[in-house]
């Protein structure tokens, strides 16, 4: 199935004034844990219940240690780790810097891989993945995801070819 795509219109106008559009993925649900664990016993010789188990025993595990201020790297996934973003103004001495100053994330930066002259070969969940622009007249009649229009993108908001794809 393909990654779905709508064409958006900037809020905010470029140096020349004009708002630009660009394409943005359109989300057609949510997967949750037992789905996953489902799916994934499909492909192995555990039980659905094993799976979730092991599911829910892996994010208590990497929670301990995201929580350690350790990062925690899945191979062929990619890497999980805690950062601080910064909430409102700083302060004027290093004295005065709290940790309620902050926000505290959990980025994810999938893994990948390089070619001998250093450019990006694959990319963690990504690599293969084709892109339709979304027709919601089609999924609502439950046509699916795409428009007919070859998955090039020039049905959609003149944006000629798929800058994705």
């Amino acid at each position: 199935m393909p990654v779905l795509y709508k064409t958006i219109q900037s809020t905010k106008e470029n140096k020349d004034g004009a708002k630009l559009f660009h394409p943005r993925v359109v989300h057609t649900g949510t997967i949750g844990t037992a789905q996953l664990a489902k799916e994934i016993a499909e492909y192995s010789s555990l039980s659905t219940g094993d799976v979730k188990n092991t599911i829910d025993n892996m994010v208590t595990v990497m929670t301990k240690h995201l929580h350690s201020s350790e990062s925690v790297t899945v191979d062929g996934l990619g890497t999980f780790g805690i950062i601080m973003r910064s909430k409102g103004k700083g302060v004027a001495t290093s004295d005065e810097v709290r940790a309620a100053q902050a926000l505290l994330l959990v980025r994810f930066t999938p893994s990948f891989t390089k070619n001998q002259d250093r450019t990006v070969a694959t990319r963690a969940l990504i690599t293969g993945v084709k892109c339709v622009p979304y027709n919601k007249d089609a999924a609502a009649s439950g046509g699916g995801s795409g428009n007919g229009s070859g998955g090039n993108g020039s049905g959609d908001g003149n944006q000629g070819e798929n800058p994705l794809g």
